[in-house]
């Protein structure tokens, strides 16, 4: 089959790899109808994730077609069409059964924190991910989700991390009525989490950013406000100056290791590697937030430290809520959102190509060139 394979930082290729086998009675192996290049895929891309190995297959956001299943799995049947969390999830430990499907104590359990994710590197599981043809799907009876009749591909693919990433950012808020909401990052994510803001009845809905085009995107898309950090100053200051010497109610960070706007921080975060990358927008959320406000984490940033504020955080009284979205609990609710019209996530999508293109996918979207907001791969074995 075809699949992606990391050669290492920046590069990325396209090549023949063995077909996925049933390696355990709840697998099932899916044949894969749209997959996604993720921002955080990106950070894999770069080289900013610990034990990214060569050979590895990212992908983290598929959907696809059921071929084969293993004799333990019964929610599932051969034919079904299904979009697969980027969480991998047993469903029983203890974490699971509190419905925090990004922490499961079985998918990874060689490590202390994060679960399983699909072609996120060996600090995630070591699972090779969807932008392949072909992919096994560990715990069938568990994460995969029959897609409902009638619903878009487009729409389907993005509900597996995209959507409900961005809800659980502005849930993570505490979000109340009437609130400003100040996000970090017009990326896919950032776009989606302020737009999910309006949701939870936030008044004010500020999105931060330096690429035009994308504070542009979400100017449209998530009717908010949208500022670029190189025109308004130090972002703390300006959000004082907005919001009569307060701070906003709520700050989300869906930036992450790379983000830019400090030398510092991308020197010591994103070029030596000195600390798990670049916290300039996770600083920046914690000085712009308000004395006993709420800080939403969910930009990705490696196991090791970071160099934060923390001072700041004790003094002004802050809570910071972080975690990988917890797919598989959220999705009963943003199916219906996206069947009755209430967010529409294949709007996010700017560009579509082959599988067979993925290197030229990940350059376009790693270097923000011909307005890449979302790109989708399509394998030549998806039956369109």
């Amino acid at each position: 089959m075809l699949a992606m394979n990391y050669r290492g930082p920046k590069r990325v290729r396209i090549d023949h790899k063995p077909m996925p086998e049933i390696l355990h009675p709840e697998d099932a192996i899916v044949r894969v109808t749209r997959s996604c290049i993720c921002g955080s895929d990106l950070h894999l891309y770069n080289g900013n994730v610990p034990d990214t190995r060569v050979g590895m297959t990212f992908g983290h956001e598929f959907t696809g077609e059921v071929v084969e299943i293993g004799a333990e799995v019964t929610k599932l049947k051969v034919g079904d069409n299904v979009l697969v969390p980027f969480n991998i999830a047993c469903g029983k430990c203890a974490f699971c059964r509190q419905e925090l499907y990004g922490n499961c104590h079985e998918a990874n359990s060689q490590a202390t924190a994060v679960g399983g994710i699909f072609g996120y590197s060996h600090t995630a599981g070591g699972y090779n991910g969807g932008q392949a043809e072909y992919v096994r799907v560990p715990y069938a009876n568990v994460g995969p989700t029959v897609i409902p009749e009638g619903m878009d591909l487009d729409d389907a693919v993005m509900l597996t991390d995209v959507v409900p990433t961005g809800y659980q950012a502005a849930e993570m808020g505490g979000i109340q009525k009437g609130d400003t909401v100040m996000v970090f990052g017009a990326g896919p994510v950032g776009i989606m989490a302020a737009r999910c803001a309006w949701l939870f009845g936030a008044g004010r809905v500020i999105i931060i950013d330096h690429v035009e085009y994308r504070l542009e995107f979400a100017r449209n898309y998530a009717q908010c406000e949208a500022y670029n950090f190189n025109e308004i100053g130090d972002p703390a200051v300006f959000a004082k100056k907005t919001t009569d010497s307060l701070g906003v109610d709520v700050c989300i960070d869906a930036v992450g290791a790379e983000a830019a706007g400090n030398a510092m921080q991308t020197i010591t975060g994103r070029k030596m590697l000195l600390q798990a990358g670049s916290a300039t927008a996770l600083h920046w959320a914690i000085n712009c937030v308000k004395k006993g406000g709420i800080v939403s984490i969910v930009g990705v940033y490696g196991p090791t430290d970071n160099l934060v504020p923390i001072g700041n955080v004790v003094n002004k009284g802050i809570t910071i809520r972080a975690n990988q979205a917890s797919v598989k609990r959220l999705l009963p609710r943003l199916i219906k959102h996206v069947q009755d019209g209430v967010l529409d996530p294949k709007a996010l999508i700017t560009h579509r190509l082959p599988l067979e293109e993925v290197a030229e996918g990940y350059r376009l979207f790693a270097t923000k060139l011909d307005n890449c907001i979302k790109p989708v791969l399509i394998p030549p074995s998806a039956k369109l």
